[in-house]
């Protein structure tokens, strides 16, 4: 019997001294920081002012040549072929673009509106009523955490919401929490984090739920996955513990007889 008693300690001491995996807590915000210090640069796609390194992607809507067409004077099944995508032009250093047919203008500081604008009084020179659509095709959210396909997102429109995001991201797996969804927002100057609720429908109208870019969305696990994923771990823990227990109670027995 004190053999058993020694043994019970033993095995207790060895429970106490092992720590659980914590809970995983991912980009926690320590303090609040008032909406007065986010840097205003940072906003919803629609007011989004082009930066040097963008790019810009330009489509000519009007019919079905492209922007090379226009200067060349050439139309063909090639340019037809290619006119829905457009032409990519990465903003300078200097804040402009090289337009086929007209050269460098500046566009960096405007909105993508105000750049689309901009652009079909430029070519009122060369084509009749121009009507062109202008994108910022590098603006993205990076996605992480408990979703079915995680990863970078383009923001390929004005006002795409975090439900549009997650969606493309294949939406949220079993072990996500949709309660607590954090969005990180503010770049590493200002950051800031918000959480939304998405159980709760009066979130369809929060302004918060707009994505901006370089946003980070996480997912985190639900309470039901963290305490399934704590019982797995400390099962992987004492069953080794259990058996050489229950061994050493085996030849301790036999020792007896």
């Amino acid at each position: 019997m004190r053999y058993l008693i020694i043994i019970s300690l033993f095995v207790g001491i060895i429970f106490t001294s092992c720590s659980y995996k914590q809970d995983q807590v991912l980009l926690e915000q320590k303090s609040f920081i008032p909406d007065t210090t986010l840097n205003k640069s940072f906003t919803n796609i629609s007011n989004y002012h082009i930066r040097p390194q963008d790019i810009l992607q330009i489509i000519n809507v009007q019919n079905s040549k492209n922007l090379v067409d226009i200067s060349a004077g050439v139309a063909g099944a090639s340019a037809a072929s290619t006119s829905q995508q457009g032409e990519s032009y990465q903003v300078e250093e200097d804040g402009t673009i090289a337009l086929t047919g007209i050269g460098r203008v500046p566009v960096a500081g405007m909105t993508r509106v105000e750049a689309r604008n901009y652009i079909e009084n430029l070519y009122r020179k060369i084509l009749k009523d121009p009507l062109f659509e202008v994108k910022i095709i590098n603006l993205k959210v990076l996605v992480f955490g408990e979703v079915k396909g995680g990863g970078i997102v383009a923001l390929t429109h004005d006002n795409t919401t975090l439900m549009e995001v997650l969606s493309q991201g294949g939406g949220l797996n079993d072990k996500a929490d949709s309660k607590t969804v954090k969005i990180i927002r503010g770049g590493q100057k200002y950051p800031k984090t918000e959480i939304i609720d998405l159980t709760d429908i009066k979130t369809l109208t929060d302004p918060r739920i707009i994505m901006q870019n370089n946003d980070i969305v996480v997912v985190s696990q639900n309470k039901r996955a963290v305490r399934a994923e704590k019982l797995q771990d400390f099962s992987t823990i004492a069953s080794p513990i259990l058996l050489i227990f229950n061994t050493t109670l085996l030849v301790l027995t036999l020792i007896r007889r």
